[in-house]
Order: structure tokens, then C-alpha cells, then sequence
């Protein structure tokens, strides 16, 4: 069976967990400084703060920029769940965009079509590890005086014109889990260039504390763990290699998937995709449905995934309940993806047999 993810974790990362664990030292400490200094370094921001998950560095980036009751928060529809409800959890409301139909991030011109007297901030999502067209969405965030919370949860180490993803704007959130491109096993990142933003930040998610039992606001325990971060930063050295896979893997399929009616993910100019999922399309002229393409798959041993089945506002939790676009895009998109395995060590006979099931598939 060739799984649709795998994460690339051994012996390194074991060893360095077990280090934590026998000092004793478990909750978050130098470990987890240290992991936000290289995470700093790495991104090229001024700070980074690490956090429980990459909902909760939504959430916290959210509040500290001030988003609350009767704000509206401009997101993508085609994206996971957490860019929405992380908003919820301010007491905001999310705000329904469409996404380009070439790249399946946040179309600007959909954008402008939502922003209203209530809108606040905007949430680029950098969908599969493909940057946003950033120029164009900082313009409109300058021009409307907009928040800019960048969500990378999928794009750790893209580039946007030579520039780092969760740079531009006024924070930027990053998700550990598992199946991401790098993984601490839960874990989030907020990265910001601000420093006000970056002290709120770090006192939001410790419980308010200003300082030792001193409480000067409502926060929460969104504090990484050592081990985590001990387990974060042997990743962030492999992250440059482990991207370098899997382009070479979406290389490969784009060479070699054929068949008429199946789109392969296109890249932006002047960007780098880090393929976070390598996402196809299942169009209506292929003489295969995706349901077929699945079955096939599956009976060859090979992994799939749908992200995602639902757009944002058909979601139940959602449904009558979101403001904006109808997102025809976005709509369309979910009903023709099909995520493909590109993680790091797939070899280049199982990269050629998935091709060769695609093509040959009937």
C-alpha cells in the first residue's frame, strides 16, 4: 500500500524527544525558545511564537489583532475548516471569497467584491503549499486598511517572489501536524515582523500573564511543549530537503500523468510550491469519473484524498450562516480534486506505477 501521507520522522527526532523526557524538562522552555529563534531565522521574520496547533496561532493571531464581535473576516472557501472557525472563536464573522479557478487560492477581485464597512482583516491561505498572489492582496489590505493574517498551515518554506510565506503581513500562522510538510506532532508557529503584536501574543497564549501570577487579560494555555519543539527543530533542518522530494515528485507526475481531462497542479510565476498535496484535477471531458479514479487507485494500493469535499459555506456548521460570495469556484473544485501521494521517499518505480494507474486506468 503506498499511503496517501506519510510523516517523515526516525531516529533523530526519537533522540532528541528522549532527551527532553530524561531531563525533565517537558512543558515549554529553552527548547521551545530555541525552536522559535530558528523558525525566525528561517521565515526571515522578526519573531516567531510557537504555539499548541495551527488553529490556535489562527486564534491567537486573530485576537491580537483585535478581531471581535460584529468584525468580518474575509477567508477563502476552499479551504480547511480551522481559517473559518478560528474566526468564530473571536465572536467574528467569516466572510466568504472565491478562489482562483489556475492556482485554488484567494482570488483578489472575489476579495474586493466582500469587503464591506465591517471588515477588518483578510485571511490569504497559501492552499497545497502554492503561495497567494501577494502583491495584489497586500495592495488591497494597504488600500482598505485591512488586517493581513497570512494561514501557511500548508506552505512552510514557500516563496513568493524570493520572500517567505508569513511575511507579509501583519502575522503569519504555520500548522505542525503529522501529515504537514514539517511536524512537532501538534504544534503551531505565529511569525511577525511586529513587536507589540509578538508580546500580546506570547502573554495571549500563557494565560494572560504578564508576568508570574499576574493575570492582565483573558488567555489560554496555547503553550508548545519541549518535546514538541525538540522534535520541531530536528525537522526545520531537514524542511529545505524534504521540499526538494517532493518538488521532485510533483516533477515527476507532471511529466508523466497523460491522460486527457486530468489537470496537474499549475505554478504561479515567481513562486515557490512546497506540494504540501499534490492536488489534481479530475475534469469533466476525462471519460473517468473521480469516483472511478478512487476505486482504481484503491484496488492498485494506492492512497487518496479529497481536499476538500465541502467548500467552507456548504459546510453544516455554516449552512445559512455565512456572509459572501456563492463561490462557484470553489464549488466546482470540490467536486473534481484528488490528492495524489507526494510525500518525501516515495521511490521513482511507485511514482511511476500511480502514473500508470492514472493513465491506464478504466
Amino acid at each position: 500500500m503506498i499511503p496517501i501521507a506519510k510523516p517523515s520522522v526516525g531516529e533523530d527526532e526519537a533522540l532528541a524527544a528522549a532527551t527532553v523526557i530524561r531531563s525533565g524538562m517537558l512543558a515549554s522552555g529553552e527548547e521551545v525558545t530555541q525552536f522559535e529563534n530558528e523558525f525566525s531565522s528561517f521565515t526571515g521574520s522578526n519573531h516567531a511564537i510557537a504555539t499548541s496547533s495551527g488553529t490556535t496561532a489562527l486564534h491567537a493571531a486573530l485576537l491580537a489583532a483585535g478581531i471581535t464581535t460584529g468584525d468580518e473576516v474575509i477567508i477563502p472557501a476552499f479551504t480547511f475548516i480551522a481559517t473559518a472557525t478560528s474566526i468564530s472563536m473571536c465572536n467574528a464573522t467569516p466572510v466568504i471569497a472565491d478562489v482562483e479557478n489556475t492556482f485554488y487560492c484567494l482570488d483578489p477581485e472575489s476579495l474586493l467584491e466582500q469587503i464591506t464597512p465591517k471588515t477588518r482583516a483578510i485571511i490569504p491561505v497559501h492552499l497545497f503549499g502554492q503561495p497567494c498572489d501577494m502583491n495584489a492582496i497586500r495592495q488591497i489590505s494597504d488600500d482598505h486598511n485591512l488586517v493581513l493574517i497570512e494561514d501557511c498551515a500548508q506552505a512552510h518554506g514557500a516563496r513568493y517572489h524570493g520572500n517567505s510565506v508569513g511575511t507579509f503581513g501583519k502575522s503569519g500562522c504555520f500548522s505542525f501536524y503529522p501529515t504537514k510538510n514539517m511536524t512537532t506532532g501538534e504544534g503551531g508557529m505565529i511569525t511577525t515582523h511586529d513587536d507589540a503584536l509578538a508580546e500580546h501574543v506570547r502573554q495571549l497564549i500563557n494565560h494572560g500573564q504578564e508576568s508570574k501570577y499576574s493575570h492582565t487579560m483573558i488567555g489560554y494555555n496555547y503553550r508548545l511543549t519541549n518535546i514538541g519543539a525538540a522534535i520541531g527543530r530536528v525537522q526545520l533542518q531537514k524542511l529545505p530537503e524534504f521540499n526538494r522530494m517532493r518538488q521532485e515528485n510533483a516533477a515527476f507526475y507532471q511529466k508523466h500523468i497523460t491522460r486527457n481531462g486530468i489537470l496537474c497542479p499549475p505554478l504561479r510565476p515567481g513562486c515557490e510550491h512546497v506540494f504540501h498535496q499534490y492536488a489534481i484535477r479530475v475534469l469533466p471531458e476525462c471519460d473517468l469519473s473521480r469516483d472511478r479514479l478512487i476505486q482504481a487507485l484503491t484496488r492498485a494500493g494506492i492512497g487518496t484524498a479529497i481536499h476538500y469535499p465541502t467548500p467552507v459555506h456548504h459546510q453544516p456548521v455554516y449552512m445559512g450562516m455565512i456572509k459572501g460570495s456563492n463561490a462557484p469556484v470553489s464549488t466546482r473544485l470540490a467536486s473534481e480534486i484528488l490528492s495524489i501521494p507526494v510525500w518525501p521517499g516515495l521511490s521513482t518505480e511507485e511514482l511511476s506505477y500511480i502514473c500508470q494507474i492514472i493513465n491506464e486506468a478504466a
